[in-house]
């Protein structure tokens, strides 16, 4: 059995093979496991639970049939997908955890996190995400008719593609002293983020004791998975789609 993480599948209805090669996972390989961590952006964006398509009834009844089969699904908000709600995750037989979490894996305390929130050399980024965190904006966002939460959630999407031409490689990427800074808060040697779609497995030193950092890649062109078995030993793999 494993514990699997996923992030960043920024799941939408113009790129059909992602979904696709989503759903084969679950039937493949996560229905054999001890549970699925999903770590942000699973979909490539979210205006409210009320919206109904048919790529979010496809994704829920296959999240439900994993649950259904044994298989506990947890999941953090990312931020293209934050405004996802009880009402959906209860559809997905899904459990929404707060920002900052840590699991047990097979023994080991792991922080788990989508990773924005450690991106502080792009403070731009950083009051945006605050200002779209604040409970009554999210309100009055959601109080809007659908046609109008598309038409601001296309904008804001445009506007960040745009801005993100413009930053530095390092700005989007995290900050190694934020890293640290929330391992140690958390009192953790290992964390697991998504986000900033670089995977890699990044071995450090804190206060003289090594500790791992995982990042999980996005599935842009190819699956991506962090296997976590009760050996205690990982697997970062990719997968075509």
């Amino acid at each position: 059995m494993t514990i699997l993480f996923i992030a960043d599948l920024h799941l939408s209805e113009s790129e059909p093979a992602i979904t696709a090669g989503f759903l084969a996972f679950l039937q493949r390989e996560a229905v054999n496991a001890s549970a699925l961590y999903i770590l942000g952006d699973l979909f490539e964006f979210w205006i409210g639970d009320d919206e109904s398509s048919e790529l979010h009834d496809t994704v829920a009844k296959a999240l439900a049939a994993l649950h259904d089969r044994g298989v506990p699904c947890y999941f953090i908000h990312g931020n293209r997908d934050f405004l996802i709600g009880q009402r959906y995750a209860k559809r997905c037989k899904m459990t929404l955890l707060p920002e900052k979490q840590i699991v047990d894996v097979y023994g080991t305390p792991v922080l788990i996190l989508h990773g924005d929130t450690l991106c502080t050399d792009d403070p731009g980024y950083l009051r945006f995400r605050r200002y779209m965190h604040n409970r009554l904006i999210q309100r009055a966002f959601l109080c809007l008719p659908l046609c109008l939460r598309l038409k601001i959630a296309s904008r804001l999407r445009r506007q960040s593609t745009l801005s993100n031409r413009v930053k530095s490689q390092l700005m989007m990427d995290v900050n190694q002293l934020a890293v640290i800074s929330d391992m140690k808060k958390h009192g953790v040697l290992h964390m697991v983020h998504g986000h900033t779609h670089r995977p890699a497995v990044h071995d450090m030193t804190i206060k003289g004791e090594q500790s791992q950092r995982v990042v999980l890649g996005a599935w842009h062109t190819q699956g991506s998975v962090l296997r976590a078995f009760p050996d205690g030993s990982i697997d970062l793999a990719s997968f075509p789609l």
